[in-house]
């Protein structure tokens, strides 16, 4: 009988919301030592021709990019940095052939259907704009709000707190400002953005290349910071969530609203769905919200699963996993 390890199986995927947990962080050392004694005294319990060893931890984008080798195979895994969480995607440890058909796929597609029809759907994701899983699923779901094109409204939306410091609070606000006053500007500003490395000059670079009104844009910038106390917040570290992540309301209602679970979290016709975040399993699970489909939905997109995080390195894993 072939034996999986299911990474993903020790993270839940119906999680609490946005609402961070204080919890201790672990040292690299200290998270090295508990990814390889997990791996090897749970998910490899009673496999004696199998053993693992971490061979670095790394962190990246505010949670450990955990390499391991389990004899000659090299994965790639997260966990997050109290220790709590550890991902990655399924993976048949009997499988010794990249190309054997019985080698699960990363990117097998997840289609829900939507039960809420709508002429015109509105599609909402939520994400944090430095959330490696959120960068995923929006380069995922670009080519799909393409390709519909004005027959569906589509909005990007965040959680209401950030776990990547202020650089994501000042992304998110720009972000918003777009969508709000040049919102035909705001994919093209994306699609340019997630291929960078996700700083200020990047971003800066993308504003200028799309053209976007930059003095409107500070002006929006700098009247939403004042409404929502974004960075006023950051800076009274008293008013942070659980006291470890700082607030960013503009969206505190929707969040609660949806009972948004994460970044991403996707919404469409009100309803929060899962799906697979290539870009043709995310086109035909938003077809299935049209009271009528239109002839855009007999379109194919990549079924190849984005990379998680900024740039657009060619394929990635579809574990599910979300920023919480």
């Amino acid at each position: 009988m072939k034996k999986t390890i299911l990474f993903i199986g020790v993270l839940s995927l119906i999680l609490t919301g946005c609402a961070a947990k204080t919890a201790k962080i672990l040292t690299p050392d200290e998270a090295k030592t508990k990814a390889g004694d997990y791996i090897n005294n749970v998910l490899l319990e009673g496999n004696p021709d199998y053993k693992a060893e971490v061979t670095s931890v790394t962190e990246e984008n505010g949670i450990y990019k955990v390499m391991v080798k389990i004899n000659d195979r090299e994965i790639d895994s997260y966990m997050t940095k109290d220790g709590g969480k550890f991902f990655d995607r399924t993976f048949d440890m009997n499988q010794k052939n990249e190309g054997d058909a019985s080698q699960p796929a990363a990117g097998q597609q997840s289609i829900q259907t939507v039960n809420t029809k709508a002429a015109k759907p509105t599609v909402e994701v939520f994400v944090m704009s430095h959330c490696p899983y959120g960068t995923q699923i929006e380069k995922g779901i670009i080519p799909a709000i393409e390709t519909l094109g004005d027959k569906v409204d589509f909005k990007v939306k965040f959680c209401d707190y950030a776990m990547h410091g202020q650089t994501e609070l000042t992304e998110q606000l720009t972000q918003y400002c777009i969508q709000k006053n040049e919102p035909a500007k705001l994919i093209a500003y994306l699609k340019c953005f997630l291929g960078t490395s996700g700083d200020a000059a990047g971003s800066a670079q993308c504003v200028k290349d799309n053209k976007i009104n930059e003095s409107k844009l500070k002006s929006c910038v700098s009247s939403t910071d004042k409404q929502y106390k974004v960075n006023s917040g950051f800076a009274d570290k008293s008013t942070w969530l659980n006291g470890s992540y700082p607030k960013f309301d503009i969206f505190k209602a929707d969040n609660e609203k949806y009972g948004v679970k994460g970044s991403p979290t996707l919404v469409i016709n009100g309803e929060v769905i899962s799906a697979s975040r290539d870009s043709d399993s995310l086109l035909k699970t938003i077809c299935t919200s049209f009271e009528t489909q239109p002839g855009e939905c007999q379109a194919q997109l990549s079924s190849e699963s984005p990379s998680a995080g900024f740039g657009y390195n060619a394929g990635g894993s579809d574990s599910g996993a979300t920023c919480n």
